[in-house]
């Protein structure tokens, strides 16, 4: 006799459902999370950390072998930290997609 495709309390019922598969599945996978971001904030760190530090080694070695009135070093020191953070950021971009779906 209902007319309704779907009775009030059982759309409730399902909500209450899905909430608590959300709650199970997030405790199973606490020590998962804490374990993903710290390898994520590593993963960022070194991202910026390796193209700096060869840059900047870079700009020092030019600023030593050539007797220019711009530094090499500051430019490349620049430089070495944007493309430290576009690497990260293309990191986190490509590991956070894996998590969805």
């Amino acid at each position: 006799m209902s007319d309704s495709p779907s009775n009030p309390r059982d759309e409730f019922m399902d909500r209450v459902s899905e909430k608590q598969k959300r709650k199970e599945q997030a405790r199973r996978e606490k020590h998962r999370a804490i374990w993903f971001g710290m390898g994520m904030f590593g993963l960022v760190g070194w991202s910026v950390a390796i193209p700096t530090v060869l840059l900047l080694a870079l700009g020092i070695w030019i600023d030593g072998r050539t007797d220019s009135p711009y530094s090499w070093t500051l430019m490349l020191l620049v430089v070495g930290i944007a493309v430290g953070c576009l690497n990260a950021w293309y990191w986190v971009k490509r590991e956070s997609g894996r998590g969805e779906g």
